[in-house]
């Protein structure tokens, strides 16, 4: 039977996750979604001036809702797999160049699908709630594409880096999250935007297919915008939330001993 700490480990560090980085994912929103170029220090300042905290942990109750699930999938889908193909193959020359491991990639990319399955729906709520626009349940998978295409690539990154990096250093669980997750927020950043443009319900992307916004993005130059408060927000929520899933994981191995 498949060992359930992933998915519990992964349901804290989801919590974690949204509790420590909201108000920094809604400024990383409000900038994908401008027109033009501008400062996050002044999206941020003037939301709180006009709504205080509420305002920047507007849709967050989406993600507390649904973001424990969803990391919860993907810890837990990621897990599985791979305890899966490590019992099939369990040689240690799986390694590609000594550095690259093909099981690693196959259970991130599995654990991504999961993550983006449980996630669009949630997602999709955040952003309009964000965005201060109405939001429709049958519109809840709008965006379901660009979401999957997103996190089957972040997520197997983020688990890449992970397993790279404990090759070559010994990190804190806070910094290894925090900078496992900013390297494979770099490596897919462009179809965040995307989804989020998809997603916000926007007049200038509306009814357009995935590859039409993301030639849309390209031609505003707006393929790394709210760059600057999303890595913010991703090396103070995962390492947070990274080091709350190491203390769940540790504890239930202690308890199953």
């Amino acid at each position: 039977m498949p060992d359930a700490s992933g998915f519990v480990a992964g349901f804290a560090y989801g919590a974690t996750s949204v509790l420590v980085g909201q108000p920094l994912d809604t400024i990383k929103t409000k900038v994908q979604m401008s027109t033009r170029a501008t400062s996050s220090w002044k999206v941020g300042a003037d939301l709180f001036r006009s709504e205080g905290l509420a305002g920047l942990y507007r849709g967050g109750l989406s993600l507390l809702m649904g973001g424990a699930l969803i990391r919860s999938a993907q810890f837990g889908v990621n897990d599985t797999v791979l305890q899966l193909l490590r019992k099939a193959d369990d040689s240690p020359s799986r390694r590609i160049g000594g550095v690259l491991d093909l099981q690693v990639v196959v259970a991130g990319f599995c654990g991504g699908i999961a993550r983006g399955l449980v996630e669009t729906p949630f997602e999709y709520i955040k952003v309009r709630r964000q965005l201060s626009s109405e939001w429709r349940l049958s519109q809840a998978f709008q965006g379901g594409g660009a979401t999957m295409l997103r996190n089957s690539v972040l997520f197997s990154s983020f688990v890449i880096y992970m397993d790279i990096s404990k090759l070559y250093v010994q990190l804190s669980p806070f910094w290894l999250g925090s900078m496992c997750a900013n390297l494979a927020w770099l490596t897919r950043w462009p179809m965040d935007v995307v989804k989020t443009q998809l997603q916000s319900g926007d007049a200038a992307v509306k009814g357009k297919s995935l590859p039409q916004v993301l030639m849309h993005v390209i031609k505003t130059r707006a393929l790394f915008r709210g760059l600057v408060p999303g890595l913010m927000r991703s090396t103070i929520s995962n390492g947070c939330a990274m080091v709350a899933y190491k203390k769940v994981q540790s504890a239930l191995s202690s308890s199953s001993q």
